[in-house]
């Protein structure tokens, strides 16, 4: 029998995690089957438990369960605590251990596949919610100069900072005080990718051989890629990588084996529709 896996969601038929975590275990030779569930809002917990008595082994979590999926877990990786969400859990016997793999996974796109030093450089993350939480720990570990939070509600940035002003040099600001700053990377962890937004950037923030690094992904530029071109900025980067990455972040959690990630990007890339 070939131990089972899966991604929970609302929606879920859209999800790349069954294309991604086949093409991990083909190349790996595990001898796995992963499936998409969909779980009706108010039905998680109930959907979680059914695929574990199935004997699903572990779970991808994805939009809206990543909440209910910390609270489900019996105990929780350092990064699943600092992130305050739970995108893949590890069913064991009597436990459910909750991790969140989306900063690793970013990171390790940023820094191996994209090449780009994050120590000692300045960082704009844009966004407050879930998806800027998530990575601020994983950013900091790798001690940037300063890592500057953005977001229209200031206070919610500023909620952050201080959650997370233990672990290195952050700062949050309003989108107006970025002016005549400057960036080494700038990262777009807000939503308004999905709606075709912008968010209120001043110009001149890109520095020279600056990375600009929308989480979202789809075919041609984002708003905020082609803003960030227009600016200037050396190099431009999609959610694909960091998606790709988290990904196998959880199969090394499920597996013990960190599979090749380069061959499944350009499979999703290459791929007609499939983005």
């Amino acid at each position: 029998m070939s131990d089972l896996y899966a991604v929970i969601g609302n929606p879920v038929a859209h999800s790349k995690s069954p294309l991604i975590h086949a093409g991990f275990a083909r190349q790996s030779g595990q001898d796995i089957r992963y499936e998409a569930i969909f779980a009706p809002l108010d039905g998680f917990v109930e959907t979680a438990g059914a695929f574990r008595q199935r004997g699903g082994k572990g779970a991808n979590i994805t939009v809206p369960f990543k909440l209910e999926a910390h609270a489900l877990s019996s105990r929780l990786t350092e990064r699943a605590k600092a992130a305050g969400a739970v995108n893949t859990l590890v069913f064991e016997a009597g436990d459910i251990l909750g991790d969140n793999t989306d900063g690793a996974g970013l990171v390790r796109d940023i820094t191996v596949n994209l090449g780009h030093a994050l120590d000692d450089r300045r960082v704009l993350l844009m966004g407050a919610g879930g998806a800027a939480r998530g990575v601020i720990r994983p950013l900091l570990e790798h001690e940037p100069a300063a890592l500057v939070i953005a977001n229209r509600t200031r206070q919610k940035a500023d909620d952050l900072q201080q959650l997370f002003a233990s672990l290195g040099n952050v700062v949050s600001a309003a989108y107006g005080d970025l002016r005549g700053q400057e960036f080494d990377l700038v990262i777009n962890a807000t939503s308004a990718s999905l709606h075709g937004d912008l968010p209120p950037l001043p110009k001149g923030i890109f520095a020279s051989a600056s990375l600009a690094y929308d989480m979202m992904y789809g075919k041609g530029l984002t708003p905020f890629l082609q803003f960030a071109q227009q600016q200037g900025a050396a190099r431009l980067a999609d959610g694909i990588g960091m998606l790709v990455e988290q990904a196998a972040e959880s199969f090394f959690l499920w597996r013990g084996i960190r599979p090749e990630t380069g061959p499944v990007i350009e499979m999703l890339r290459s791929s007609p529709g499939s983005l």
